[in-house]
């Protein structure tokens, strides 16, 4: 299995107006704005490299093809004497990661984007990134052991931000390399922030599995007409209006929510099955992911399955999110929600009485950032507890 989207060297078709830079891994455009910097990192101030970079390139313009050695020797020509105090010119994306027989081109983007499931902010990623890019030009470095690079950046995760961080980045990063997949279940109640929660961790764990229980039950409403299947043709918090409830049940409004919620965790079950089968990484989030519904323990020894549940305690934090919703999309009526805010709440309070029941930690969604950092960080101690967590294997690995 792998996670790790490499960065290609060339495409298959080269574009005739551009000018490849050609070595012993293959052809790639040349970019003035990688020597710019690859000369700054060398010590040469803005100025001077963009002079430099300019002449190199108006001197191989009339060249379709030039090898990475003549633009060496043209920089060092272009600087002239000064050009012997600085060596032999790396350029960060000449560098290759090496690991379990596979190479790919260093990418400070991708590693910035791995760093964000240390579940920190996204500006300190991008800086550690850019601290490890210049470490490896500084050491000319033309390739680097991916364990090596993972050490680089454990050290500096530890330096900036923290221990705990660090060991985060090296948790999921281990996670990456096994062979299960990762199940992120996000239930709770319409208007509590489980999909705008699920798109950004999925964002910041590199996952592009993402789906919602609503298009689930858009699906199955193409396959069940509302005579066969009244209760997904509708919202949860309205179910009960098309079903009978007989008299002295229970709560009609949770009637009805569990009658839909029932019939869409089958396509739950569906989507978790072929996630599992394809060994990948997949959230789903939605209100017919209720705790002892979906069943996750028939995935135990098949992929690694955490269950969430989002809640927005603050009634009045429910009000100005549906008020939002509202102007942001025309099909969501703000009154739709509102009009049903005693329901929705009656939903939520039933979610978490479930949830404490079937032991399903809560997400109060109170901050979106903060949330977001919860779950990353809840799903990276679990792994580090379920997986067992070896700093030195994983820096070795």
């Amino acid at each position: 299995m792998s996670r790790q989207p490499p960065e290609s060297a060339a495409s298959g078709e080269e574009d005739p107006g551009r000018i490849l830079v050609e070595d012993a891994t293959g052809r790639r455009p040349f970019m003035r704005g990688i020597l710019i910097h690859s000369l700054m990192a060398r010590g040469v101030d803005y100025e001077e490299a963009y002079r430099t970079a300019n002449a190199v390139r108006e001197r191989i313009r009339p060249r379709r093809i030039v090898g990475r050695e003549e633009i060496a020797r043209l920089t060092a020509e272009v600087l002239g004497p000064r050009a012997a105090g600085l060596g032999p010119l790396p350029l960060a994306a000449d560098i290759l990661v090496t690991g379990q027989g596979e190479g790919s081109r260093f990418s400070k983007g991708f590693l910035s984007q791995s760093l964000l499931a240390a579940a920190v902010d996204p500006n300190d990623a991008f800086d550690v990134a850019r601290e490890i890019e210049d470490e490896l030009v500084r050491r000319r470095a033309r390739e680097v052991p991916r364990h090596a690079l993972r050490r680089l950046v454990h050290e500096a995760l530890g330096r900036r931000i923290g221990t705990d961080a660090a060991d985060r980045y090296l948790v999921w990063r281990g996670f990456q390399d096994s062979a299960r997949p990762l199940i992120l279940l996000l239930g709770g109640t319409a208007g509590a922030g489980k999909t705008s929660l699920a798109h950004e961790v999925a964002h910041r764990l590199g996952i592009t599995g993402v789906l919602s229980t609503d298009s689930i039950r858009q699906v199955m409403r193409l396959m069940l007409s509302p005579e066969i299947m009244p209760a997904i043709h509708t919202s949860s918090y309205q179910a009960h209006s098309v079903l009978d409830a007989p008299p002295g049940a229970e709560d009609p409004v949770l009637a009805g929510f569990r009658a839909q919620a029932s019939v869409v965790s089958v396509g739950v079950r569906a989507m978790i099955d072929r996630a599992v089968a394809e060994n990948s990484n997949l959230i789903l989030d939605g209100v017919s992911i209720v705790p002892g519904m979906v069943g996750t323990d028939r995935y135990t020894n098949h992929a690694e399955v955490i269950f969430l549940v989002v809640a927005t305690l603050d009634a009045a934090a429910f009000r100005s999110r549906f008020a939002a919703r509202g102007r942001d999309a025309r099909a969501r009526p703000t009154h739709h929600y509102l009009e049903n805010l005693d329901a929705i709440l009656r939903i939520q309070e039933h979610f978490l009485e479930l949830a404490d029941a079937h032991d399903v930690p809560i997400v109060n969604n109170e901050s979106f950032d903060r949330s977001v950092l919860s779950i990353i960080r809840h799903v990276t101690e679990t792994l580090r507890k379920k997986e067992g967590f070896d700093a030195a294997r994983l820096l070795s690995a």
